[in-house]
């Protein structure tokens, strides 16, 4: 029954893992697995338990920094998150009250706003984008 248990864990967390791609589980299925070894080699419940939580901590302590640098190192910002920061040309007045503005970066036309809401750039000029 116990067995069951831990097998039915490793696979939930791991279906879990699949479904999200966040590292958010896949720490738990490896203890849920050396407790599901554990329970072969007839260790109490209360080990097992404790080897599922050490294990799921260690295993997030140690691997989740350096897969996290590794997993998302080449994600591409998409949309307005590549244009923060870099220089644009004002293609249309740009006055947040008014809801106007546009301007171009990378050949691309995209709406602008300010960051100061009271803040408004004309056509024509370039400005960094925040």
């Amino acid at each position: 029954m116990i067995g069951t248990i831990w097998l039915a864990l490793i696979i939930i967390f791991l279906l879990i893992e699949i479904a999200t791609v966040g590292l958010t589980s896949i720490w738990m299925a490896g203890g849920a697995l050396v407790a599901f070894i554990l329970h072969l080699f007839d260790v109490g419940l209360v080990w097992q338990i404790a080897a599922f939580f050490l294990v799921s901590l260690v295993l997030m302590v140690f691997t989740r920094p350096f897969a996290k640098k590794f997993i998302n190192s080449g994600r591409t910002k998409t949309n307005y998150e590549e244009v923060i920061g870099k220089l644009v040309k004002v293609t249309e007045k740009i006055d947040n009250l008014n809801e106007t503005g546009t301007a171009v970066f990378n050949g691309q036309e995209w709406t602008a706003r300010a960051k100061n809401p009271t803040e408004t750039f004309e056509a024509g000029t370039q400005d960094r984008k925040s």
